[in-house]
């Protein structure tokens, strides 16, 4: 049996890990469990699931953190939303953890000490994003194939058939309104304006060691085809399966077994149809800002990540429009000069006054 310690249990994703452990009851437990603040939700998960460290982070920070090098755990997932998630994936990766990584700040703001300090613990770091985990999977869970290119897949989020002059009117609940994935707020909004696709392209950079040049974007709508991987010898692999984190969920907890899902079965005894699409790249400038901050290195992606929580949140209280996101992520960038990444401590920092100068432009326009 598996022990594991959950980060964000009350989020989307963690409350999925939940449902994954209740299907298989004789193959997980958690041991270890840690919220935000959501102590209403969080008090009916530690009364079921009954693990022996719980904290919330709101309330005890340090007692939070231990559960990420807690010695009982076998695995740490961490499904924490934000910058704060990267800390936790620094505790358990220093204690030599399998950690399973639901947290896109990880590899995005701190893929420069992560990756380091894993070759040196020897501990694994195992994806759960759908398209990280396809490409895993594709590489038959390893990480030294010969590739000659990755390709990620985007559903285009939620206005992808909207015409530009419609996206300055739009509504947070039309950004809300995901046609295939049932996810977070913020995740949502980052996946209409395909901000969240351009973190993917720098995490499948982190992690698989792949230049930017080999690593591409097609719209797929149907999110049937979750990532694609080319090897040298033109032989493309893709996985496949209708839309559901439980399937990357349960196979980053598994593995490196494969264990009976409950998700519907696809059926190919029926017709339909599978599209690709080129990205067109004008309508998404947040995927452009960060790939260029990803290919720019250093403390810009960190940079990056804290001004789009920042321009999102404004967009979700209704204070700027849509087409703003773009905008004032890329006034926080352009004012923000690059250095090399050194420590947490330098990232926090940056986070924090990459933030404070976020809410002072949104707040003078």
């Amino acid at each position: 049996m598996k022990k594991i310690s959950l980060i964000g249990s009350t989020g989307s994703i963690g409350k999925q890990v939940i449902q994954v452990v209740r299907r298989h009851p004789e193959e997980f437990k958690i041991v270890a469990l840690v919220a935000s603040s959501n102590r209403a939700e969080f008090e009916k998960q530690v009364g079921e699931l009954k693990p022996d460290l719980y904290a919330l982070s709101s309330v005890d920070k340090q007692k939070a953190l231990s559960a990420a090098d807690y010695p009982q755990a076998d695995i740490v997932f961490n499904a924490a939303g934000g910058f704060a998630g990267l800390e936790y994936s620094l505790r358990a990766v220093s204690a030599g953890k399998t950690l399973a990584l639901a947290n896109k700040e990880t590899l995005v703001c701190g893929g420069d000490i992560i990756i380091p300090l894993a070759q040196k613990t020897g501990s694994e770091i195992l994806p759960v994003d759908s398209e990280h985990s396809a490409i895993w999977q594709c590489l038959n869970f390893g990480r030294d194939a010969k590739i000659r290119r990755l390709i990620i897949t985007a559903s285009g989020g939620a206005f992808r058939d909207y015409p530009d002059e419609k996206l300055k009117t739009v509504t947070p609940e039309q950004a809300l309104a995901h046609p295939t994935w049932k996810m977070g707020k913020k995740i949502t909004v980052d996946s209409a304006t395909l901000m969240n696709k351009g973190y993917e392209v720098i995490e499948a950079h982190v992690l698989y060691g792949t230049p930017y040049t080999a690593i591409e974007t097609v719209i797929q709508p149907q999110s049937v085809i979750h990532s694609l991987v080319e090897f040298t010898d033109g032989a493309v692999i893709a996985q496949l399966s209708y839309p559901t984190m439980e399937l990357p969920i349960q196979l980053a907890l598994s593995y490196p077994q494969r264990l009976g899902l409950a998700v519907e079965a696809m059926d190919f005894k029926r017709t339909f149809s599978l599209d690709f699409k080129p990205l067109a790249r004008e309508k998404y400038p947040c995927f452009d800002i960060a790939l260029e901050c990803g290919e720019q290195g250093g403390i810009a992606p960190c940079v990056l990540n804290a001004a789009d929580e920042e321009a999102v949140k404004a967009f979700l209280q209704g204070r700027i429009a849509f087409t703003d996101i773009s905008r004032a992520v890329r006034a926080v960038i352009d004012k923000f000069p690059n250095e090399k990444v050194e420590s947490f401590s330098q990232l926090e920092g940056i986070d924090g006054a990459a933030r404070r100068l976020a809410q002072e432009y949104l707040k003078m326009n």
